[in-house]
């Protein structure tokens, strides 16, 4: 379990702004857990196998952790109110969250972020999926998922059995949600491993773009 920790508003502020800069270098990448170190300016991370022990306050202030959702397959989304690529991802991941197609899947946002900032973002933009916020905690968050020097937005997603598939880091779309989610879901259903998996991820990521 993340705890909460306080930290001076304005050294949070200078962090936030140290991710708003390393979010630049990124165009959207994918990663696979646990064999592939992440290049830079990502390195020295390493995506764990296994989603981490994480408990976050959700928008209500009631905390949530991960496991919570344990024998469903997550979409889990790294985001900040300052990010612009994260806000065009919200109706995409919205519309994922009420597709029937992928009806098993919950998808989770976590903001690193300011809360105050977070809850009048979110009374200005609906968001239909369970929201956490984190300040330091949710750097701590990312940092659980491997993400030493982080640019956001990134997005994990995981099987059922709680194994991190693939990191995709950058803007998602959804095209390659999609690509992403139908690989999940052979996992799920048996039909292929993860290595098929991941491989069948990166060879149709390539082909889209």
């Amino acid at each position: 379990m993340l705890m909460m920790r306080r930290h001076p508003r304005w050294a949070l502020a200078a962090l936030l702004a140290l991710f708003a800069g390393v979010a630049a270098f990124f165009v959207g990448r994918v990663f696979f857990a646990p064999e592939a170190p992440l290049p830079e300016p990502v390195r020295p991370a390493v995506i764990p196998e296994r989603l981490p022990e994480v408990t976050l306050a959700d928008r209500d202030g009631r905390p949530r952790a991960l496991s919570e959702w344990a024998g469903r397959p997550l979409i889990i989304n790294f985001w900040a109110t300052w990010c612009a690529p994260c806000r065009r991802e919200i109706p995409m991941l919205n519309a994922l969250a009420a597709d029937e197609h992928y009806a098993g899947f919950e998808v989770i946002g976590i903001a690193i972020d300011f809360r105050e900032d977070v809850l009048g973002y979110l009374q200005k933009t609906p968001i239909d999926y369970t929201v956490l916020i984190g300040e330091q905690d949710g750097m701590e968050a990312a940092r659980a998922f491997g993400m030493e020097s982080i640019g956001l937005p990134f997005t994990a997603f995981s099987d059922l059995q709680g194994r991190i598939v693939t990191v995709h880091v950058g803007e998602l779309h959804r095209g390659q949600a999609e690509v992403i989610l139908s690989a999940v879901q052979a996992v799920d259903a048996g039909e292929i491993d993860l290595a098929a998996a991941r491989d069948r991820i990166r060879d149709s990521l390539a082909k889209i773009d």
